[in-house]
């Protein structure tokens, strides 16, 4: 390589550190002018996290690796990067796991990386993270001159401190019009397992930066296996109280008599069973934050002691007329509609308001689009460590089934979908292989009724006939579906719910969603 054309090839970056661009078009296109100047297969930036590298942009590997969190210490070629001030190739034959193997996009077969190299960066004189390189083909990289890559990562660091340093003034000039606004900006602080990066995901991170440094009590609503106390965790550590304690309550999993206990503490004697004085969660929680899930599922009687701690900042424990004063950021998450529970006089109206001083509304996982290949990734890194395996994919017809699908359960139901079908494909190979791939048959997920809707009979004529947007079809099926049980149950809404096996909840947002009420 000249030093023509070296420069030919770094001039782009050095005219773009005074360009405003957004982060991931300036990392992109990073990537894009380091596979000119050296081409490969693949490239990736990651950024070094604590004990794991997070991938912030890849180019020619699939989409999910930028859901997977690398544990350093169980992928060797990154301790050897991290480890070495220089760049590094790896020996065609070295017997060190290669991390990306089986993840180059656009291949189904089991081909693993032969040749691969990489280089460590450092701002501010500080290791940040890696750039890494490879190829399918083993001598690819043989007539490379290591300084070359050297030069770029040089470029690559400045690049990175230009990024952070033209984000850190955007920032504080948005400061000056709207103290506000720079919450909303601020998604570079959110928790680190929250993954996703399409609009709705976005919004939600906004959100939680914006509400997360004010002290508001904040009701998290969402369906079923969304993530409310991710995002709960999420909106402790935006606050000021993040270095106190988060300390977390299941209303629902707790019988009645034992929730008061719970949340206020007891003295001793002050029921069969109490030998000592405890403090309750608010007490625990004292300086810090509370999270309270599945709030709907409170009596109403544990509402208004609630109440009053809420407004006075005072309890007593259980048994004890001695007043306790405390310091406590309440967080709420429910499934349920608590609007609709207050009109049906089952919640109250009083309670509902104070804790929905800022309601947060998490979105379902259907309408996050490819943020669930990016979520398949962080789980299927997860399963990869845990069963030892040398890569675990998915294959180009799992994405599609996995990006068709509904996802009724959301991520949770993804997070089980991925442990379980990895599990099930292990099983039935004769000899353990060193790439595991998930083809759509080993996710067997449901073809068309996406919430799990048991088989009803339609007539000929009603039939849907399958053509074109796969999503479509699976909705007009189900249109038909619930429409065609509503009309054998006279519109009666708990009765379809019965029939469906569904919550007469979720099968009111289903109806929404398809246009049926």
């Amino acid at each position: 390589m000249t030093a023509t054309s070296l420069l030919t090839s770094l001039l782009p970056l050095v005219a773009d550190l005074s360009r405003e661009l957004p982060e991931g078009e300036r990392y992109r296109r990073l990537l894009g002018a380091l596979r000119a100047l050296l081409p490969c297969d693949a490239a990736a930036l990651l950024r070094l996290d604590g004990d794991c590298l997070v991938p912030l942009a890849v180019d020619g590997l699939s989409t999910d690796t930028l859901g997977r969190r690398f544990r350093i210490s169980e992928h060797p070629r990154f301790e050897a990067l991290l480890a070495s001030s220089q760049p590094t190739r790896f020996a065609t034959d070295s017997d060190l796991p290669d991390p990306y193997d089986g993840l180059v996009e656009g291949l189904d077969e089991h081909l693993e990386v032969h040749d691969c190299m990489g280089c460590p960066l450092f701002v501010d004189e500080r290791p940040w993270g890696l750039l890494t390189l490879d190829s399918l083909d083993p001598e690819r990289f043989e007539p490379i001159d290591l300084s070359a890559l050297q030069a770029f990562a040089s470029l690559a660091a400045a690049t990175v401190s230009a990024a952070q340093r033209i984000e850190h003034l955007a920032l504080r000039a948005e400061d000056e019009h709207h103290r506000a606004e720079v919450y909303r900006q601020a998604s570079g602080q959110q928790h680190r397992d929250m993954v996703g990066q399409s609009k709705a995901h976005k919004r939600l991170v906004e959100e939680i930066n914006l509400v997360g440094g004010s002290d508001l009590t904040v009701l998290i609503t969402g369906e079923t296996g969304v993530g409310k106390e991710l995002v709960a965790q999420a909106i402790h550590a935006a606050s000021p109280r993040a270095d106190q304690p988060l300390i977390s309550l299941n209303c629902a999993a707790l019988p009645d008599t034992l929730v008061e206990s719970e949340l206020f503490g007891h003295v001793r004697g002050a029921f069969t069973g109490a030998t000592n004085d405890r403090r309750g969660k608010f007490e625990l929680a004292d300086g810090g934050t509370l999270f309270l899930d599945e709030v709907g599922e409170l009596s109403l009687t544990v509402q208004a002691k609630l109440l009053r701690v809420l407004q006075s900042g005072q309890l007593q424990r259980l048994g004890s007329d001695k007043e306790h004063r405390v310091d406590v950021r309440l967080i709420a998450a429910t499934n349920r509609d608590l609007a609709e529970e207050v009109r049906n006089g089952r919640y109250r109206a009083d309670f509902y308001h104070r804790l929905s001083v800022y309601p947060l509304q998490v979105p379902p996982l259907r309408e996050r689009g490819r943020d669930v290949l990016l979520l398949a990734g962080f789980f299927l890194e997860q399963n990869r460590s845990r069963m030892g395996l040398g890569s675990l994919r998915l294959t180009s017809d799992a994405q599609a089934a996995l990006l068709a699908y509904d996802w009724p359960g959301n991520v949770r139901e993804l997070e089980h979908l991925i442990g379980r079908s990895a599990l099930k494909a292990l099983g039935n190979c004769k000899v353990r292989p060193k790439i595991l791939s998930l083809s759509a048959g080993d996710l067997d997920l449901p073809h068309a009724a996406a919430e799990n809707l048991p088989t009803i009979s339609l007539a000929p004529e009603s039939m849907v006939t399958v053509s074109g947007d796969l999503r479509q079809a699976t909705e007009n099926y189900q249109r038909q579906i619930i429409g065609a049980c509503l009309e054998r149950h006279q519109h009666n809404w708990a009765g379809a719910a019965r029939e469906l096996g569904l919550d007469r909840a979720n099968l009111g947002r289903m109806a929404k969603r398809l246009g049926l009420k």
